[in-house]
């Protein structure tokens, strides 16, 4: 007696569970795009040690550490940082602004003349 072959593709997979025209590999993830860089052998080895020791693959260490310097630089410049003296001039002049001066005074009047009273 002779079986009746299946109709499944060579990979295994059966084809239910699939809608018609499907691929049957799955679609690259969102985190596809790759980065190289060349690194120290030293270096590497502090970096493998570190991701060994918070349980981490390599490459998800590496990426984490990287997204977290990102954030930080871009924080450093969006972030103004004011001593408490600082803070207390600053609202002192927003709430107390000088009178202007000759040169602020010049400035108005030209813009006047270009563009209108305010």
């Amino acid at each position: 007696m002779r079986l009746a072959r299946l109709p499944f593709p060579r990979s295994g997979n059966p084809p239910y569970n699939r809608e018609p025209g499907a691929r049957s590999t799955p679609k690259p993830s969102p985190r596809a795009a790759r980065i190289e860089a060349r690194i120290h052998p030293d270096t590497l080895a502090v970096v493998r040690r570190a991701a060994e020791l918070q349980g981490r693959s390599l490459s998800d260490f590496v990426v984490a550490a990287a997204e977290q310097a990102a954030r930080r630089a871009i924080e450093e410049t969006s972030v103004i940082r004011l001593s408490a003296e600082g803070q207390r001039d600053f609202v002192d002049l927003l709430l107390n602004p000088p009178s202007p001066n000759a040169a602020l005074e010049r400035a108005r009047a030209h813009h006047e003349r270009l563009i209108g009273p305010a």
